[in-house]
């Protein structure tokens, strides 16, 4: 099968199209033939070396997929041969076909693309985990999502607007997308390259109450501010470091505010936990999928071949939304 390969880490100079033997799958796995896939920033750390994958899964890049049922591995029930379905791959997704665990199959609802559905699983089940199922998001609740105009980041507001629409939301972003992260539906977007302190105008904001769930990839550059934008109880979850893994905290004020920080993954998880996340996102958001409610926002397509160009506006940052690459 044709697929995007390494030869070795490093720059775009390393991503190659080649052929590789098709997987097969195991137990309580099926084969998916792949009809779109899309980049997400895991991708490029990898490619660079530093994000290998879980033992067992595929080193192609890729996390999630999009596509049909080509084969049932033994045990599985409930799917049938030709069905559309998208998935979460712990890696292999940059290839014709792909390996999943059949718990961690959706399907694709009829009104949408395998293009929108390749959107999916990474971004918007990442965002429902941390923003919903660890921060536990509620009604009249408040929150800061961070880098608007990236895939998460827009998941997350489609997601507060469709799950709990009086949720008031913050984002710090780019000059150059704020005006479309508003238009997303976001209260407040701060220009993150005019202050690394965006707690005072979170404050203004909230009314001095601050706010109770942050959504931070950022790290420590962002923990003082994220910390003090955070209000009684409040909960920050980090799911990224880009800037860095240490950094000072005032426990006493934590303690005082009763606040939490939790870091999060979701690849590492176990096969169960991660099909215990998608049956709970195919319960309660997928339906707003299917109605249109939230539609995928894709900047550009390319084909497997463009894999490399793919990368480089991933790298370049200018994109707002995902990265898609069209493989069948």
């Amino acid at each position: 099968m044709k697929a995007a390969l390494l030869d070795g880490f490093g720059g775009l100079e390393v991503l190659k199209v080649g052929e590789v033997a098709r997987p097969v799958p195991g137990e309580g796995q099926v084969l998916i033939k792949v009809h779109a896939t899309s980049v997400n920033r895991p991708d490029l750390v990898q490619r660079e070396g530093k994000y290998p994958p879980p033992p067992g899964d595929s080193e192609i890049l890729g996390l999630e997929v999009a596509g049909t049922v080509e084969e049932l591995g033994a045990g599985v029930t409930g799917w049938q041969k030709g069905a559309r379905v998208m998935s979460l791959v712990g890696g292999g997704g940059y290839a014709e076909y792909a390996v999943a665990y059949a718990s961690h199959l959706m399907p694709i609802p009829d009104s949408m693309s395998y293009e929108e559905a390749a959107c999916v699983c990474e971004s918007y089940i990442t965002a429902f985990l941390n923003i919903f199922m660890i921060g536990g998001l509620k009604d009249n609740n408040s929150v800061i999502i961070h880098g608007g105009g990236g895939g998460v980041s827009n998941a997350g507001i489609q997601l507060c607007k469709a799950l709990v629409p009086n949720t008031r939301i913050i984002v710090t972003a780019h000059p150059s997308k704020i005006e479309r992260v508003k238009g997303l539906g976001a209260g407040l977007v701060i220009d993150f390259t005019q202050t690394s302190d965006f707690s005072e105008a979170v404050k203004e904001f909230t009314n001095k109450k601050g706010v109770d769930v942050i959504l931070d990839h950022v790290g420590a550059k962002y923990l003082a501010p994220n910390m003090n934008s955070l209000g009684y109880a409040g909960r920050l979850v980090i799911i990224g470091v880009i800037s860095g893994i240490k950094a000072e905290l005032n426990l006493a004020l934590m303690m005082v505010k009763r606040q939490q920080i939790i870091g999060s993954v979701l690849r590492s998880r176990p096969v169960k936990d991660k099909g215990a996340i998608v049956a709970e996102f195919t319960r309660t958001a997928l339906p707003k999928f299917a109605d249109r409610t939230i539609v995928p926002i894709i900047e550009k397509v390319f084909s497997l071949d463009q894999v490399a160009d793919a990368h480089r506006m991933m790298e370049e940052d200018k994109h707002f939304g995902k990265i898609v690459l069209k493989v069948a």
